[in-house]
Order: structure tokens, then C-alpha cells, then sequence
């Protein structure tokens, strides 16, 4: 049976609330220790970022969990014929920041759509790939033939975790994060950086009969964790040798007391590798399918930062494989670092944009800094 190709065939988002912008910050995510934060305005100078979304109330109330916000997202990709989620056999949801350890993500997100009946899940555990690693199964399901349609999900609501209450017991380095912006990603760093919201994509072996479809081209990732310790972790230590400690081998005190369920950040780790390891990614993946940068319309890199744009950028230019400014997009600064929803937000705002034309190629690309794995992908518009 030979294989069949795959598209991208609808895509939809859901936002929680109203966007916040950086003046009203602290009043969703509160005051740490009483104090209005001293490094929140260098953090920002560095990540671009003007607003993005809290599913939160001021005061820090929550308003949606991680599972609610995906399932409208879901709808929203049905919402001109509501009967045809019914005609779904397959759901893959990917975050970093599921609402609980078990039951998974997938199927609590399956639970707020019940007109569906008895489907297939798939939850990948990961982080900024998670997202794509979720396309990537329903690519393979359809590509083979299981499957005739699926509905992939991308999605983050970390907002509760970044309430001050949670870090409380941290210190501010201002003087050496003025000194040098990457010690910025730390702690404090992920409260300023971080966005609540969802993304969908419907995917199927047929691409629209009207309007465009993306083909999905190829998927391909790599994981660099044989090299690099862990980077960014949460419900988790670090020890002195580069391993993690789990948070079920610290007592209920020392949870507390050393905000193990906090999310952290090894920014030096960080600077060694996330750029230089993307780029070998990238380079590895032309020399397998004789590809070129160069045939590419758009360049979809997810950032966490702005701050990594330029060392991206240079990078590639000082290895013989630069992209003209003019193809890339993001939307970072409108709606935050969303993790693993980013690239499905980015593909939306192309989507409906009317920017796009037949024949144009998207390459897009997630770097996830946890132990340092990638994803990049090829789509054609059809």
C-alpha cells in the first residue's frame, strides 16, 4: 500500500481572558516577598515580549485548566460544523505543563469532548517539542493509513506556577543580569517570558477542496541528551553531578522550602548548546534530503526569547545557510512564549493572514531546552 501524503487542513486557537500587557503583570502573577519585581523590566527588555494571555484572574485566580483551554481549541476548529469532531478517530495533544501527572494530558483534554465516543489518544511527555511530536504521530497514522483524520494539539498553562507564591524564597541577581542578559533565564526570567493558550490543527489525507491546505513534507527531530545534562526542569533538583532529584525523594517540607515544583533554568547549559546543537540539527537534516535553506518562503523558528534571534541568525549566516530577515515570523511579542502551542499560533496567524500562496515552503523550527532536543519540519502550500 503505498503512502499517502498529509495535510494540514484547518488550524484554530483559544486565548484565555484579555491579553495582559508588561505594565499589568504582577497584578495576575503577584508580588514576590511584597516587592514589585527589580528585574522584571531587564527581562523583558530582553525577550521582546508586550503581552500575552493568563489563564488567571488578578490575584491569581484560575480561570481554565491546561485541558479546558486545549478542548476549546479543539471546538473552535469545528465551530462552522460542530458534528464533525464526531468523525475523529484520533487526538494527540502535546504540552510541557499538563494539569496533573496522571491521568494524561490526551485524555483529560477527550473528557471536555464527549461527542467524539471512543478514540485513539496519544499525550507525548516532553516539553516545546511536545506540541509537534503530537503532529508528527498523527502524520505517521495518516501517512500509513490508519487513520483518515486527526485533530493535533499544542498547549501550555503554566501561569499558576509563576505566582509569586512559588518564589518567594528566591534571590535577584539585577547586577549580573544587567551584566549579561542570558543569566536572565533563570526563575525570574520564565515568569516574564511564559503565556497560557492552545492551538489545533486539523490533519488529513485529503488536502481542502477549496481555500489552502499545508503538506507536511517531512518531520524530523533529535534528542542531544546523551551530551547535555538537563537544562530546564521542574518537580525536580539538581545534585552536584548533573542529575535530577525527584521530587518524590524530598520530603513534603524540603518541597516547599527549595520550590522543587518550580520550574529552573541552567542558563549556562542554556548558552552552551541550544543554539549551537539547533544548528547541527539543521545541517544534519539538509545533508539527508539534499535541502537547502534557500528554497524555502518562510522560516517559522519558535523563540523563547527575542534574545536569540540574532545568535540564531548569525549562526546560520557564518555557516553558509543564512534566511533573509524578510522570512521569518514569529509572533512571540503579541502572545508570549506559549512552549509547545507556539508553532501551531504561528501557523494559525499565517493561515488567516492571506498571506500565504501555492507553492510557497515553510520550514519551521522548536528547540526545547530541557536536555536539548529539536524538531523541524517542511510544509508546502497547496
Amino acid at each position: 500500500m503505498p503512502l499517502k501524503d498529509v495535510f494540514i487542513t484547518r488550524s484554530a486557537v483559544f486565548f484565555p481572558n484579555e491579553p495582559v500587557s508588561n505594565n499589568e503583570m504582577e497584578s495576575y502573577l503577584g508580588l514576590i516577598n511584597g516587592k514589585p519585581s527589580r528585574a522584571k523590566a531587564i527581562v523583558l527588555r530582553n525577550n521582546g515580549i508586550k503581552r500575552r494571555y493568563y489563564a488567571l484572574q488578578k490575584g491569581g485566580v484560575p480561570t481554565h485548566t491546561n485541558a479546558q483551554l486545549t478542548s476549546l481549541a479543539v471546538r473552535n476548529l469545528f465551530e462552522k460544523n460542530a458534528d464533525e469532531l464526531k468523525e475523529i478517530k484520533l487526538l494527540c495533544c502535546g504540552t510541557s505543563s499538563p494539569d496533573q501527572l496522571m491521568p494524561s494530558h490526551g485524555v483529560m483534554v477527550h473528557g471536555w469532548l464527549p461527542e467524539t465516543g471512543a478514540v485513539e489518544v496519544f499525550t507525548p511527555s516532553g516539553n516545546c517539542c511536545a506540541g509537534m511530536q503530537a503532529l508528527k504521530y498523527a502524520y505517521m497514522a495518516i501517512r500509513t493509513g490508519e487513520v483518515s483524520k486527526a485533530v493535533t494539539t499544542g498547549s501550555e498553562r503554566l501561569s499558576r506556577a509563576l505566582y509569586a507564591e512559588s518564589f518567594e524564597e528566591e534571590a535577584k541577581r539585577l547586577a549580573e543580569l544587567e551584566e549579561n542578559p542570558i543569566l536572565a533565564f533563570e526563575k525570574e526570567f520564565l515568569r516574564w517570558m511564559l503565556s497560557d493558550g492552545a492551538g489545533a490543527f486539523l490533519v488529513s489525507d485529503k488536502k481542502n477542496e477549496e481555500g489552502l491546505s499545508l503538506r507536511i513534507d517531512w518531520i524530523e527531530s533529535a534528542s542531544y541528551a546523551h551530551l547535555a545534562e538537563p537544562c530546564m526542569y521542574m518537580a525536580a533538583d539538581k545534585t552536584p553531578d548533573g542529575k535530577l532529584k525527584s521530587y518524590m525523594d524530598f520530603t513534603p517540607h524540603e518541597i516547599m522550602e527549595q520550590s522543587v515544583l518550580s520550574m529552573k533554568q541552567d542558563v549556562r547549559l542554556l548558552d552552551k548548546y541550544i543554539v549551537a546543537l539547533g544548528y547541527e540539527t539543521l545541517k544534519s537534516i539538509c545533508d539527508k534530503k539534499n535541502f537547502s535553506v534557500a528554497e524555502i518562503d518562510y522560516f517559522l523558528p519558535h523563540l523563547s526569547s527575542e534574545f536569540f534571534r540574532k545568535k540564531i541568525a548569525e549562526t546560520l549566516n557564518q555557516n553558509g545557510m543564512g534566511i533573509p530577515p524578510e522570512k521569518w515570523f514569529t509572533n512571540l511579542t503579541e502572545v508570549g512564549n506559549v512552549g509547545a502551542g507556539s508553532t501551531y499560533l504561528m501557523i494559525d496567524e499565517l493561515l488567516r493572514g492571506n498571506r500565504l500562496q501555492k507553492g510557497q515552503k515553510m520550514l519551521l523550527m522548536i528547540p526545547e531546552s530541557a536536555r536539548f532536543a529539536y524538531v523541524y519540519a517542511l510544509l508546502t502550500v497547496c
